[in-house]
């Protein structure tokens, strides 16, 4: 049989006790609302041994003294979540986005009518943009009207660099060919592309902590969360959800991960349209808590 491959050397030497993932697992659900499981000591044990190899920083306790600093909690975020994205993930609710919910809504903006929506846990950018371009291929002048994107993510790393809209070339595969003009090319980027400004001027980044009063009042037309409620307890999933609810508009629509479903008091108030599509009941709010 053949043996196990021994285990890097940052790992072998890195002392990570129950008590120090405990430590670090309420701390990640105190400022972030993450729900840390004890099967992920493991995968936490060694995204933080190279971290604190990287500060020189000798064991868990001189770290989480250095956890008092917003910088290093920002950090920790980082290495405890994973931001996999991709443009247009999950075709098919973009399918349903350009052909159920966007038309009504242009219609309403063409004749001076507000549009609001909202990529909730945008990470690196690829969700909004990818929502933009969308609507820019159903009206190329959206962002002459009162059309706009809010894009919001918890950990700023990643919100700068959506902000920024700079990506490798290979990502350009996963954009159909007709958005291609909005993906520019030029000798200066190299193997990049930059998104181009009629998708940019209806996008604002910002930051954002799903788990604390949401800072903005809507209403939004349509909300994008996806893969994002499966880093919360049920408790916590439940008080986004019906956070959202409160900021839906009547009819609005709710994009959420595969692997999630809506709970809580929100669930009285939303129907399923659609593979984790959900449409919000007219005149109904949802409680908190």
């Amino acid at each position: 049989m053949m043996s196990a491959a021994p285990a890097p050397r940052e790992i072998r030497d890195f002392v990570f006790t129950d008590a120090d993932f405990r430590a670090i697992a309420e701390i990640a659900h105190r400022e972030f609302g993450l729900n840390l499981q004890s099967a992920k000591k493991p995968l936490v044990a060694s995204r933080l041994a190279k971290r604190l190899r990287g500060l020189g920083v000798q064991n868990v306790k001189a770290y989480l003294a250095r956890l008092e600093d917003r910088e290093e909690l920002t950090a920790l975020l980082s290495l405890l979540t994973t931001n996999v994205t991709h443009f247009f993930r999950e075709q098919h609710h973009f399918t349903y986005l350009r052909e159920r919910v966007l038309p009504p809504l242009l219609d309403h903006a063409r004749r001076g009518g507000r549009v609001r929506l909202w990529s909730a846990g945008c990470s690196s950018g690829q969700e909004p943009y990818s929502i933009a371009m969308t609507v820019l291929g159903l009206y190329p002048n959206a962002a002459d009207l009162d059309i706009r994107l809010l894009a919001t993510d918890i950990d700023p790393v990643v919100v700068d660099r959506g902000r920024r809209g700079v990506y490798d070339r290979e990502e350009l595969a996963a954009i159909p060919r007709e958005h291609h003009k909005y993906c520019m090319l030029n000798m200066r980027l190299g193997r990049q592309f930059r998104m181009a400004d009629p998708v940019r001027r209806l996008v604002t980044f910002g930051v954002m902590n799903l788990v604390v009063d949401l800072p903005v009042k809507g209403p939004f037309d349509v909300i994008f969360c996806r893969n994002v409620a499966i880093y919360f307890d049920k408790a916590t999933q439940q008080k986004v959800w019906a956070s959202f609810g409160r900021v839906m508009g009547p009819s609005a629509h709710l994009f959420i991960g595969h692997s999630e479903r809506i709970s809580g008091s929100a669930a009285s108030g939303m129907r399923s349209v659609g593979i984790t599509i959900y449409e919000k009941a007219a005149g109904v709010q949802p409680r908190i808590g």
